[in-house]
């Protein structure tokens, strides 16, 4: 007897993340992101923010003989002309999983999961400066068409929804999505991972004389997207919003396409609706998306002068929910 167990990725888990754990009859006292943030707890040097924005930060070295080093950009004493501008850049760093829409929809799930990296590294602090990417991939098996391999034997589509790509199809068109969206933004793709994964084991529950076993593996894909920027020092915290401010949206028309992304990824491999899980695919704009860059790097380019207070990436949320949840946040 054969069960099927599949790796499921609620967006980020921050839900799994936070859970009590129960071993041996004993309640611990730490969650599991309780265990990931412990490390920064005890060695916060040279961190300059973590686990409260888009993204973290890290300070850069201040070792270097040319001094704290340079941005090029247009100096606001010269006017539209290009220098390099003495200023400290820090490094901002982030990584992701868009594992649904990428086994949905290989190319646009991977590319669209690229993009909402890219777009938290921008709204890191009141803004930053992404400039490379990475990005990963974890499936099943391939089973290359005429170079099959001993240890793929028997689970070539065991357990996966037809709606769900195979994990050649995956490996395909995954990484072209995701350089490809790298690449129109501006921002090139530089490194990544790749690996494969497919294990029968015995059922926990299954008691000795009993031959049941279960399979684990990746059908529904971790596909990774990640990457590292610069910020400069005085934009690394956000600042309060205050009643009256000005609430802006940079971005595209908020269309039916991909609205239903947050809710999808949350469930099991396949337990959604087809229709849901298709329409859960967002299609990626990355000239729209370089577009919104540029204000924002303008804002940058001004220094203590920068005008933004708060800024975030909207992804899953959607125009009306975000802008009532910062109206309420200003009342």
């Amino acid at each position: 007897m054969l069960t099927n167990f599949q790796v499921n990725s609620e967006h980020c888990r921050h839900k799994v993340f936070r859970a009590t754990w129960t071993i041996d009859g004993e309640d611990r006292t730490t969650s599991l992101f309780d265990m990931i943030k412990n490390t920064y707890r005890h060695n916060p040097e040279g961190v300059l923010s973590a686990y409260s924005d888009n993204g973290a930060v890290l300070a850069a070295s201040r070792a270097g003989p040319e001094g704290p080093g340079t941005w090029f950009m247009p100096d606001p004493a010269l006017g539209a002309e290009y220098t390099s501008v003495p200023d400290q850049a820090e490094i901002v760093i982030k990584v992701e999983t868009h594992n649904h829409p990428t086994a949905v929809c290989p190319f646009p799930g991977a590319a669209t999961g690229s993009g909402g990296e890219i777009r938290d590294e921008g709204a890191v602090g009141i803004g930053a400066k992404p400039k490379a990417g990475l990005c990963g991939f974890m499936t099943s098996h391939l089973h290359l068409p005429g170079r099959a391999r001993p240890w793929e034997a028997g689970d070539a589509a065991y357990g996966r929804p037809a709606r769900i790509a195979s994990a050649l199809d995956i490996m395909i068109d995954g990484p072209l999505g995701a350089a490809a969206f790298n690449n129109e933004f501006g921002r090139p793709n530089l490194t990544g991972f790749f690996r494969t994964f497919w294990e029968t084991v015995p059922a926990a529950s299954a008691e000795p004389e009993n031959a049941a076993s279960e399979a684990r593996g990746y059908h529904k894909p971790i596909m990774l997207a990640g990457g590292l920027g610069n910020i400069r020092p005085n934009h690394v915290a956000k600042k309060g919003a205050r009643p009256g401010s000005l609430l802006c949206v940079l971005g595209g028309p908020c269309l039916l396409i991909g609205l239903g992304g947050g809710a999808a990824s949350s469930v099991s491999a396949g337990a959604s609706s087809e229709e849901l899980d298709f329409a859960s695919v967002q299609r990626d704009n990355a000239e729209m998306q370089r577009r919104a860059q540029e204000v924002i790097s303008a804002c940058v380019q001004l220094g203590d002068a920068n005008p933004i207070q708060i800024i975030h990436d909207v992804g899953a949320g959607v125009r009306s929910r975000s802008l009532a949840s910062s109206t309420r946040s200003l009342t």
